[in-house]
């Protein structure tokens, strides 16, 4: 069984810096498309950055500029280095694995991490 394993949230305060990590285990031959979700109190689960096999990455306008999505293939682990901080950025952030192929032909199609809390203080 694939399980996504987030650290790295905390407390920190407006204009500071954070890195995410995100650690998938298990039978993994290849995961298609990494990302980072956030959900704010109140709020619906919305994407923050997107990053696939190739390289190729994605990003919500409001952190344009200011986060930065990796991925180490060999290590099955995806990171979100996180600048620039503000008070909005407060969410509980998710790890995302879509395409996770386990077995020849087989896939896992979306797995999602336990969630790791960002809290930036104003």
């Amino acid at each position: 069984q694939v399980q996504l394993v987030e650290s790295g949230g905390g407390l920190v305060q407006t204009g500071g810096s954070l890195r995410l990590s995100c650690a998938a285990s298990g039978s993994i031959l290849s995961i298609n498309t990494m990302g980072w979700y956030r959900q704010a109190r109140g709020k619906q689960r919305e994407l923050v950055a997107g990053i696939t096999l190739g390289g190729s990455t994605n990003y919500a306008d409001s952190v344009k500029d200011r986060f930065t999505i990796s991925r180490d293939n060999a290590k099955n682990t995806v990171y979100l280095q996180m600048n620039s901080l503000k008070p909005e950025d407060t969410a509980v952030y998710y790890c995302n694995a879509a395409g996770v192929r386990i077995a020849p032909g087989r896939y896992e199609f979306i797995i999602w991490g336990q969630g790791t809390q960002v809290t930036v203080s104003s």
